[in-house]
């Protein structure tokens, strides 16, 4: 594997409260503050998304209550009743499915 060198530096001044603001953040993902800002950087640049985790949790949840809606929304509007059981299943299966289609959507499967 070849190994590629970063020749190129690209710098900014924050305040004193931004830099611990940006090192807690950056140890908090496992990372260097130079390590970081390169991925957000890089991410920035490529146009991919950064979802918080409060974001993919939202999405997560809209994508389940979805599923459970329109599934409900079919069986009615074909004149179908849903048992107590078939919707505990329905529900169960949306829990399930939601973080992984949240993360489809967010283009990270």
């Amino acid at each position: 594997m070849k190994l590629t060198l970063r020749t190129k530096t690209i710098g900014a001044r924050v305040t004193d409260d931004e830099y611990v603001r940006l090192e807690a953040h950056a140890e908090s993902q496992g990372q260097k503050v130079s390590e970081w800002a390169r991925a957000v950087l890089v991410r920035e640049a490529c146009g991919e998304v950064a979802a918080t985790s409060g974001e993919q949790t939202t999405l997560a949840e809209v994508l389940a209550l979805r599923t459970i809606l329109l599934n409900l929304l079919f069986r009615v509007a074909s004149g179908e009743r849903m048992t107590a059981e078939e919707m505990k299943q329905l529900i169960e299966r949306a829990d399930h499915d939601k973080t992984s289609k949240a993360q489809q959507r967010l283009g990270r499967a």
